[in-house]
């Protein structure tokens, strides 16, 4: 089941689809309208975040639903699915994958990512992307049962901040030849031709937000540079 899953995911794009505070779109049925735009045209899977606005994808869209939720850490920055409630209600939804933080902030008694995602494995049947923002991040949560990786938090966590508009190339380059199981590339991944250069590297799929679902930061892109600033 899991290599039929993976399969449809191998060289494809995931749109991540999701929308927060006042954005005009952040709402359950607008979030599913981006959804059914991005199965038009071509998407492999879908990933969004928040209970109400995955079950309006999944009545409108016919894709694999990579599930998340999104609290924060202490210091404000944000944490991906980190709590069991968390996992029970994404699974209750039916998501095909639920997206775990794997990095290596202590969380809820785990000393790290990988600790709560064995625990996880351990508890259910479930299929886990580990979110990650480090190479030894990858390691551990493969290590410890992930069924894939992505890079998704790689410049957003406090110790990989980073101002490069660039994916990071170097990690999924490194983790595809370190590990067995499947590496997604995410994060600044914004042009076809990146798109197309981390799938170069040997990502197994690709996941892009922003530069499909965001309208006010695509046009925030176009109006800094048309101002001579940087983005």
């Amino acid at each position: 089941m899991k290599i039929e899953l993976f399969e449809r995911f191998r060289g494809g794009i995931v749109v991540s689809c999701q929308a927060e505070g006042d954005d005009p779109f952040n709402t359950p049925v607008n979030v599913a309208l981006f959804a059914e735009a991005a199965r038009m045209g071509g998407a492999c899977g879908i990933r969004s975040e928040g209970l109400a606005k995955i079950a309006a994808i999944k009545k409108r869209v016919d894709l694999p639903m990579i599930g998340l939720l999104k609290t924060s850490f202490p210091d404000g920055s944000v944490r991906i699915t980190g709590s069991f409630s968390e996992v029970e209600a994404l699974l209750t939804l039916g998501c095909d994958i639920i997206s775990i933080d794997g990095t290596s902030r202590f969380r809820d008694g785990y000393a790290s990512g990988a600790d709560f995602i064995r625990e996880v494995k351990r508890r259910y049947e479930c299929t886990v992307m580990a979110d990650i923002s480090t190479y030894d991040e990858g390691l551990a949560c493969a290590e410890v049962g992930a069924d894939c990786l992505s890079t998704t938090l790689s410049g957003y966590t406090p110790y990989t901040r980073i101002e490069s508009d660039l994916p990071d190339v170097e990690l999924v380059r490194k983790l595809v030849k370190a590990v067995t199981v499947p590496v997604f590339a995410e994060g600044r991944i914004n042009t076809p031709a990146l798109a197309k250069m981390v799938l170069d590297c040997g990502a197994w799929g690709v996941v892009v937000g922003t530069a499909i679902t965001r309208p006010r930061v695509i046009t925030q892109w176009f109006v800094k540079t048309l101002k001579n600033k940087e983005i």
